[in-house]
């Protein structure tokens, strides 16, 4: 049994059902669980570690909902996003080993860890079409790197479109074989992969992905085989089934010739959504992550304030880490608020508490753990994140949420406690060395780099 640990003097945000905010209070954790929240003197083991967080605020952990594994080594390529995209794409198929993967998933975890998100759903690749699951290996060393750094996380792992003509490099002892990708096989080793996880760490959870496909391509019998068994693998393994890009009609047509989502669906994007696409939201329960800050929400718009207005599940992502973003979700609060405020010409838009429950409470929704995350009452999970808000930016000391969601950032995280167990304390982490993680990291991004000739694209700008 974990040492009970003792958070006391903060103001606390609970994010529970009535929003309340005790100007000075407790939380008691016991065994990876909160077991008593209140103000006033709290019943305590006379053992029990102790956090004055006085001058802060305690708050839930973040839930970041949609971002990318890979991504921390691909940041500052190419000259615009298509470039980036085409760099990252020739990367992830031609240059990385399962070394790449740990190293990038301890260094995505690490920056995850001092930006206060305890829990985040990433899918396993990018670029155009690449996801890494021709085999066991890549995985299962991001898996264990995360594990490691513990943080919580949802890796979604899953087929590449039946179209692409994907060949992959198999690295070993200095050299490589080059594999055909097939996305049969890639069932297979998501499957696997499922089956391996399950109930190995309660704090990682696998789910299913599959590319999102238009009206046009689902006349294509490959794709709706490839569509139906992914959605049944999700099913009978009983895993979220994530989607990457939803746009103008995609969800309507693919509920129409699949009757593709249930409450367990988390579409990612989301943007120039019909009626009819808003309409199957509604009536499935599928659940939505949007991307203030990502490109997508350059090129088009998530109808996020209608949508939750309509009864509709939205949480944020932060679509991190590259090109142009990081993993700070407080920065996707304050972009969410200027998006739509912008669009409606109306500041009243995305109230700071919204903010704070799409970035929490509605983070734990759309992954189906509200019962365990997103907010801090007794009987839930431990994650826990103390912000420093005796500092300029932050002060006067009123109205911790509209500080919060208006003017904190990531660099104002003092604490990061996930499942009870603290991972940073006074900014630094607890159990890692961090200029260890960068090392690592730089050292799997050059040879990653040498090996797809491109050395030198690193000093681009």
């Amino acid at each position: 049994m974990k040492k009970a640990l003792l958070i006391e003097n903060g103001a606390i945000v609970t994010m529970d059902a009535d929003r309340r905010i005790l100007d000075k209070g407790y939380v008691l954790v016991e065994d990876g669980r909160i077991t008593a929240i209140g103000e006033g003197a709290p019943m305590a083991p006379a053992d029990a570690e102790r956090i004055d967080a006085s001058g802060m605020v305690v708050m839930p952990g973040l839930i970041d909902t949609h971002a990318h594994a890979g991504h921390m080594l691909t940041k500052g390529l190419g000259g615009d996003s298509e470039d980036w995209m085409n760099i990252t794409g020739r990367i992830y198929a031609e240059a990385t080993d399962p070394e790449f993967w740990a190293a990038e998933a301890a260094l995505s975890a690490a920056e995850r860890i001092k930006c206060g998100t305890t829990t985040a759903a990433l899918l396993f690749g990018g670029g155009p079409d690449i996801m890494r699951t021709e085999a066991l290996e890549a995985a299962e060393a991001h898996l264990a790197a995360v594990a490691e750094m513990g943080v919580r996380e949802i890796l979604a792992v899953g087929p590449n479109r039946p179209s692409a003509k994907s060949v992959y490099r198999e690295y070993r002892n200095g050299s490589y074989n080059e594999l055909v990708v097939v996305p049969d096989a890639q069932l297979a080793v998501s499957a696997a992969l499922i089956d391996a996880w399950a109930n190995r760490d309660d704090r990682l959870q696998l789910a299913v992905s599959l590319p999102v496909f238009n009206a046009e391509e689902l006349e294509d019998a490959a794709v709706l085989d490839l569509s139906r068994r992914a959605q049944r693998l999700a099913r009978e393994k009983n895993v979220l089934l994530i989607q990457d890009g939803h746009r103008d009609g995609s969800i309507a047509a693919n509920d129409a010739k699949l009757d593709l989502f249930d409450s367990r669906s988390l579409l990612a994007h989301c943007v120039d959504l019909t009626d009819a696409d808003r309409a199957v939201l509604k009536r499935t329960g599928a659940k939505v992550a949007h991307n203030p800050s990502a490109l997508m929400s350059v090129f088009g718009r998530c109808p996020a304030p209608e949508m939750m207005a309509e009864g509709i599940t939205v949480s944020l992502g932060t679509d991190a880490a590259a090109p142009d973003r990081s993993f700070d979700m407080f920065r996707n609060m304050f972009q969410a608020h200027r998006y739509h405020a912008r669009h409606f010409r109306d500041d009243a838009v995305l109230p700071p508490l919204q903010l704070l429950e799409m970035a929490t409470i509605n983070g734990a929704r759309a992954l189906s753990m509200e019962a365990e995350i997103g907010s801090l009452e007794a009987g839930k999970r431990a994650d826990i994140v103390l912000v420093n808000m005796r500092q300029p930016h932050l002060w006067p000391p009123t109205n911790p949420v509209q500080r919060l969601a208006r003017f904190a950032n990531g660099a104002d995280v003092d604490t990061t406690i996930v499942g009870g167990r603290v991972l940073m304390r006074g900014r630094k982490l607890t159990a890692h060395d961090e200029g260890a993680i960068l090392d690592r990291a730089e050292k799997a991004f050059r040879l990653a780099m040498q090996r797809a000739g491109l050395a030198g694209e690193e000093t681009r700008t």
